[in-house]
Protein backbone atom coordinates (compact mmCIF):
# COMPACT_ATOMS: atom_id res chain seq x y z
CA UNK A 1 0.00 0.00 0.00
CA UNK A 2 2.67 2.29 0.44
CA UNK A 3 4.90 1.61 -2.55
CA UNK A 4 1.44 2.14 -4.50
CA UNK A 5 1.17 5.57 -2.49
CA UNK A 6 4.70 6.47 -3.51
CA UNK A 7 4.40 5.66 -6.99
CA UNK A 8 1.04 7.59 -7.13
CA UNK A 9 3.30 11.17 -5.36
CA UNK A 10 6.03 10.10 -7.62
CA UNK A 11 4.00 10.28 -11.07
CA UNK A 12 1.96 13.42 -9.49
CA UNK A 13 5.19 14.84 -9.51
CA UNK A 14 6.06 14.40 -13.11
CA UNK A 15 3.15 15.74 -14.02
CA UNK A 16 3.39 18.66 -12.48
CA UNK A 17 7.15 19.05 -13.77
CA UNK A 18 5.77 18.96 -17.55
CA UNK A 19 2.49 19.12 -18.17
CA UNK A 20 0.70 18.59 -21.56
CA UNK A 21 -2.37 19.77 -22.64
CA UNK A 22 -4.06 19.16 -26.02
CA UNK A 23 -8.05 20.03 -26.63
CA UNK A 24 -9.57 21.57 -30.10
CA UNK A 25 -12.72 23.83 -30.28
CA UNK A 26 -14.19 26.23 -32.64
CA UNK A 27 -14.14 29.65 -33.15
CA UNK A 28 -15.65 31.92 -35.46
CA UNK A 29 -13.52 34.44 -37.49
CA UNK A 30 -14.17 37.42 -35.48
CA UNK A 31 -14.58 35.60 -31.93
CA UNK A 32 -11.40 35.50 -29.56
CA UNK A 33 -11.07 32.87 -27.24
CA UNK A 34 -9.12 32.63 -23.65
CA UNK A 35 -7.66 30.22 -21.47
CA UNK A 36 -6.39 30.66 -18.19
CA UNK A 37 -3.56 29.18 -16.67
CA UNK A 38 -1.53 29.27 -13.46
CA UNK A 39 1.95 29.29 -13.87
CA UNK A 40 4.87 29.36 -11.54
CA UNK A 41 7.53 32.08 -12.25
CA UNK A 42 10.28 31.77 -15.10
CA UNK A 43 8.42 28.86 -16.52
CA UNK A 44 8.73 28.05 -20.28
CA UNK A 45 5.19 28.03 -21.80
CA UNK A 46 5.03 25.95 -25.77
CA UNK A 47 2.03 25.71 -28.01
CA UNK A 48 1.56 24.50 -30.57
CA UNK A 49 -1.97 25.26 -33.31
CA UNK A 50 -3.47 23.97 -36.58
CA UNK A 51 -6.57 26.54 -37.60
CA UNK A 52 -8.78 24.68 -40.26
CA UNK A 53 -11.53 27.22 -41.62
CA UNK A 54 -15.13 25.89 -43.44
CA UNK A 55 -14.95 25.88 -46.80
CA UNK A 56 -18.56 25.94 -48.30
CA UNK A 57 -17.14 24.33 -51.65
CA UNK A 58 -15.87 21.55 -50.32
CA UNK A 59 -17.92 21.35 -47.57
CA UNK A 60 -15.09 20.44 -44.83
CA UNK A 61 -12.33 21.69 -42.54
CA UNK A 62 -9.21 22.75 -44.64
CA UNK A 63 -6.00 24.63 -44.11
CA UNK A 64 -6.28 28.65 -45.99
CA UNK A 65 -2.99 30.49 -45.95
CA UNK A 66 -4.38 33.65 -45.99
CA UNK A 67 -5.36 32.73 -42.57
CA UNK A 68 -3.67 34.22 -39.73
CA UNK A 69 -3.57 33.28 -35.92
CA UNK A 70 -2.90 35.98 -33.41
CA UNK A 71 -1.69 34.84 -29.71
CA UNK A 72 -1.78 37.07 -26.56
CA UNK A 73 -0.97 36.22 -23.41
CA UNK A 74 -1.55 38.34 -20.40
CA UNK A 75 -0.62 38.08 -16.27
CA UNK A 76 -4.24 38.30 -15.02
CA UNK A 77 -3.16 40.10 -11.74
CA UNK A 78 -0.92 42.89 -12.86
CA UNK A 79 -2.60 43.02 -17.09
CA UNK A 80 0.97 42.84 -17.84
CA UNK A 81 1.43 41.93 -21.64
CA UNK A 82 3.55 39.19 -22.04
CA UNK A 83 3.68 38.52 -25.68
CA UNK A 84 1.39 39.20 -28.73
CA UNK A 85 2.09 37.18 -31.82
CA UNK A 86 0.77 36.33 -34.99
CA UNK A 87 1.43 33.42 -37.10
CA UNK A 88 0.33 31.19 -40.44
CA UNK A 89 -2.44 28.53 -39.38
CA UNK A 90 -0.33 25.81 -38.65
CA UNK A 91 2.20 27.45 -35.96
CA UNK A 92 3.54 27.58 -32.92
CA UNK A 93 4.43 30.44 -29.91
CA UNK A 94 6.47 30.36 -26.58
CA UNK A 95 6.76 32.65 -23.65
CA UNK A 96 8.59 32.56 -20.09
CA UNK A 97 6.38 34.06 -17.36
CA UNK A 98 7.66 36.46 -15.55
CA UNK A 99 5.79 36.41 -12.44
CA UNK A 100 3.47 33.44 -10.73
CA UNK A 101 -0.57 33.22 -11.02
CA UNK A 102 -2.73 33.21 -13.22
CA UNK A 103 -1.96 34.04 -17.27
CA UNK A 104 -4.45 34.60 -19.26
CA UNK A 105 -3.92 32.65 -23.41
CA UNK A 106 -6.23 34.33 -25.82
CA UNK A 107 -6.61 33.08 -29.38
CA UNK A 108 -7.95 35.01 -32.26
CA UNK A 109 -7.95 35.31 -36.26
CA UNK A 110 -6.75 38.27 -38.20
CA UNK A 111 -10.82 38.20 -39.77
CA UNK A 112 -11.88 41.82 -37.97
CA UNK A 113 -14.87 41.97 -40.34
CA UNK A 114 -18.59 41.67 -37.60
CA UNK A 115 -20.19 40.65 -40.95
CA UNK A 116 -17.84 37.62 -41.62
CA UNK A 117 -19.63 33.96 -40.80
CA UNK A 118 -15.99 32.11 -41.34
CA UNK A 119 -16.03 28.89 -39.37
CA UNK A 120 -12.89 27.67 -37.46
CA UNK A 121 -11.72 24.52 -36.47
CA UNK A 122 -8.69 25.17 -33.99
CA UNK A 123 -6.40 22.36 -32.29
CA UNK A 124 -4.15 23.60 -29.42
CA UNK A 125 -1.03 22.01 -27.34
CA UNK A 126 0.17 23.78 -24.78
CA UNK A 127 2.98 22.34 -23.12
CA UNK A 128 4.41 23.89 -19.52
CA UNK A 129 7.85 23.19 -18.84
CA UNK A 130 9.64 23.26 -15.79
CA UNK A 131 11.55 26.29 -14.60
CA UNK A 132 14.17 27.84 -17.10
CA UNK A 133 17.73 26.63 -16.46
CA UNK A 134 19.87 29.26 -14.64
CA UNK A 135 22.39 30.71 -16.91
CA UNK A 136 23.87 33.11 -14.42
CA UNK A 137 24.47 30.12 -12.07
CA UNK A 138 26.09 27.76 -15.21
CA UNK A 139 28.23 30.43 -16.23
CA UNK A 140 29.64 30.59 -12.68
CA UNK A 141 30.14 27.27 -12.61
CA UNK A 142 31.68 26.86 -15.77
CA UNK A 143 34.21 29.76 -14.71
CA UNK A 144 35.05 28.10 -11.77
CA UNK A 145 35.61 24.66 -13.97
CA UNK A 146 37.91 26.77 -16.24
CA UNK A 147 39.97 28.38 -13.08
CA UNK A 148 40.35 24.74 -12.14
CA UNK A 149 41.58 23.94 -15.47
CA UNK A 150 43.86 26.70 -15.62
CA UNK A 151 45.56 25.93 -12.21
CA UNK A 152 46.11 22.02 -13.78
CA UNK A 153 47.65 23.45 -16.46
CA UNK A 154 49.85 25.66 -14.19
CA UNK A 155 50.66 22.64 -12.02
CA UNK A 156 51.23 19.77 -14.58
CA UNK A 157 53.53 22.95 -16.55
CA UNK A 158 55.58 23.05 -13.56
CA UNK A 159 55.63 19.20 -13.09
CA UNK A 160 57.17 19.29 -16.99
CA UNK A 161 59.93 21.89 -16.26
CA UNK A 162 60.91 20.09 -12.74
CA UNK A 163 61.28 16.77 -15.35
CA UNK A 164 63.64 18.41 -17.60
CA UNK A 165 65.68 19.47 -14.80
CA UNK A 166 66.00 16.14 -13.72
CA UNK A 167 67.01 15.09 -16.84
CA UNK A 168 69.61 17.81 -17.37
CA UNK A 169 71.29 17.51 -13.56
CA UNK A 170 71.03 13.36 -14.54
CA UNK A 171 73.18 14.25 -17.85
CA UNK A 172 75.72 16.62 -16.35
CA UNK A 173 76.08 14.17 -13.22
CA UNK A 174 76.44 11.69 -16.15
CA UNK A 175 78.82 13.44 -17.78
CA UNK A 176 80.63 14.19 -14.51
CA UNK A 177 81.48 10.66 -13.92
CA UNK A 178 82.13 9.47 -16.65
CA UNK A 179 85.09 12.36 -16.97
CA UNK A 180 86.49 11.38 -13.10
CA UNK A 181 86.24 7.81 -14.28
CA UNK A 182 88.12 8.31 -17.38
CA UNK A 183 90.63 10.38 -15.27
CA UNK A 184 90.98 7.53 -12.76
CA UNK A 185 91.78 5.19 -15.50
CA UNK A 186 94.26 7.44 -16.51
CA UNK A 187 95.91 7.67 -13.20
CA UNK A 188 96.04 4.11 -12.97
CA UNK A 189 97.81 3.67 -16.11
CA UNK A 190 100.31 6.53 -15.07
CA UNK A 191 101.26 5.22 -11.61
CA UNK A 192 101.39 1.52 -12.94
CA UNK A 193 103.94 3.32 -15.81
CA UNK A 194 105.82 4.87 -12.52
CA UNK A 195 105.96 1.87 -10.51
CA UNK A 196 107.05 -0.44 -13.91
CA UNK A 197 109.66 2.51 -14.47
CA UNK A 198 111.05 2.32 -10.51
CA UNK A 199 111.13 -1.29 -10.85
CA UNK A 200 113.35 -1.19 -13.44
CA UNK A 201 115.78 1.61 -12.41
CA UNK A 202 116.28 -0.12 -8.97
CA UNK A 203 117.07 -3.42 -10.93
CA UNK A 204 119.46 -1.90 -13.21
CA UNK A 205 120.97 -0.21 -10.53
CA UNK A 206 121.30 -3.56 -8.15
CA UNK A 207 123.12 -5.43 -10.88
CA UNK A 208 125.25 -2.53 -11.16
CA UNK A 209 125.98 -2.59 -7.49
CA UNK A 210 126.51 -6.28 -7.23
CA UNK A 211 128.51 -6.02 -10.59
CA UNK A 212 131.00 -3.83 -9.16
CA UNK A 213 131.28 -6.16 -5.59
CA UNK A 214 132.43 -8.87 -7.84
Amino acid sequence: MFAFRLSALLLSFLFVITTVNALHFYLDANEKRCFVEELPSDTVVEGHYRALEWADSTQQYALNEELGIIVEVEEMDTSHLVTKTRGPPDGRFTFTSHESGDHSICISTNYTSWWSSTHIKLYLDIVVGSTKPDIESDRTHIGELSGKLRDLNQKLEEIRREQQYQREREADFRDLSENTNSKAVWYSVLQIGVLIATCTWQLRHLKRFFADKR
